[in-house]
């Protein structure tokens, strides 16, 4: 389907409603809208995430180029979802994406790349620790809103069951970047401390492993 924007106000929406692609008009507050439009937000702090990366191009090294076209892709993929929540299921025309198993797959292999760069936790992780770390742990948390208010919708329409997998495999794969960025910078990661408040020597042990250079 083309798109062409000619004009950003229309006045169409001050009544409380707003158009799906395909025409109808569904209240602003719905559960459709609150779906696709915290997608939207999802995608902006993905967004702040993509625009920090090159600051960080030589501490990245050899998987720079690699990671910032990982970005790049998921971006555009958000919109994918967005505008898929945005179209009512039954709706059909030439072009129109649904998300599907290849997406999810993708996520996962991502997450196995980056993963095998990391130890193991010892504890679960804040967000913090370095300014990247910290947006994808916001990005992260959002992309679980998002998931959350998806299946609220699915309770009431019928959506793309792919759809709900990719956002769900997604948060994930934010997870894990928060910890592979901190680990490519040699920044500390944050750990939750009262489920090692226990054994004071296995607390030092975990925070001296998340807050150590890499090798």
């Amino acid at each position: 389907m083309a798109i062409r924007l000619t004009r950003i106000y229309t006045r169409s929406g001050d009544k409380g409603l707003t158009g799906l692609v395909g025409g109808a008009r569904v209240p602003k507050d719905s559960p459709r809208l609150e779906a696709y439009g915290t997608i939207d937000e999802l995608n902006a702090v993905v967004g702040m995430a993509r625009t920090l990366v090159p600051e960080f191009r030589e501490r990245l090294g050899d998987k720079y180029d690699w990671y910032a076209e990982m970005l790049r892709r998921l971006q555009n993929e958000l919109f994918d979802v967005g505008s898929e929540l945005a179209t009512p299921l039954t709706l059909d025309y030439p072009g129109r994406h649904r998300m599907g198993a290849q997406e999810v797959a993708r996520l996962e292999e991502e997450i196995d790349r980056m993963q095998e760069e990391l130890e193991p936790l010892d504890s679960f992780t804040l967000p913090g620790g370095g300014r990247l770390n910290a947006v994808l742990h916001l990005a992260r948390t959002v992309c679980r809103r998002a998931e959350r208010v998806s299946w609220a919708l699915r309770r009431v329409e019928e959506i793309n069951d792919q759809l709900l997998a990719y956002v769900n495999r997604l948060s994930d794969h934010l997870f894990v970047q928060s910890r592979w960025v901190a680990k490519r910078l040699g920044e500390p990661e944050f750990l939750w401390e009262r489920g090692l408040r226990a054994d004071p020597k296995t607390a030092r042990e975990a925070r001296r492993k998340m807050e150590r250079k890499p090798d």
